[in-house]
């Protein structure tokens, strides 16, 4: 059961926390799963540790649950355990007219189903498309591809815990996060 005064982050997973890639990249890759080689975002596993003792967590992805479900034994460790692990098939299929293709997007209408108080949720995501119908809970990341030298995990970890004990955090401005919490620091 979910406590209603603890803060959801529901964390994407490719190209937020992770890199797939078809073919390898200049550096040898931190796993393989499936035919895809993995590349951890920089940061990516002291972000979980520190995230789950302060934060309640869930990821969400538009992946196949089979490779979702492998992502997480293979990336989290043992000790955490998110709250859900939704796949694709929880999202809902939108068509975008002007790219002439289909897209996966994240309602979080399903969430607040589950119980929890959308004021206390934040999805974290790099395609802003996925999360059309609920911008107030959203923080947009750079997408992730690779590089060694990202440093997005860091300033995410830090304005989380900046903003967690706000009574509501849908109201909060999060445009160009990144660029006003660099300011602050």
């Amino acid at each position: 059961m979910n406590n209603q005064n603890n803060f959801l982050l529901i964390l994407d997973v490719d190209e937020t926390l992770l890199y797939a890639a078809d073919e390898c990249l200049t550096r040898a890759p931190d796993y393989k799963i499936g035919p895809y080689f993995v590349y951890l975002r920089p940061f990516l596993i002291e972000f979980l540790e520190q995230i789950c003792q302060q934060f309640q967590i869930a990821i969400w992805s538009s992946s196949s649950y089979d490779y979702l479900e492998e992502v997480v034994k293979t990336i989290f460790p043992n000790d955490i355990r998110p709250e859900f692990i939704w796949s694709r098939t929880r999202c809902v299929t939108r068509f975008d007219p002007e790219r002439h293709e289909q897209y996966f997007m994240k309602d979080l209408k399903k969430v607040k189903r589950q119980g929890y108080d959308l004021d206390r949720v934040l999805i974290i995501e790099d395609t802003p498309q996925k999360v059309e119908r609920n911008y107030g809970n959203a923080v947009i990341v750079n997408p992730f591809f690779g590089d060694d030298n990202d440093n997005e995990l860091k300033f995410l970890l830090d304005y989380l815990f900046r903003i967690r004990s706000l009574p509501n955090l849908r109201r909060i401005e999060k445009r160009n996060w990144i660029n006003k919490f660099n300011k602050d620091v």
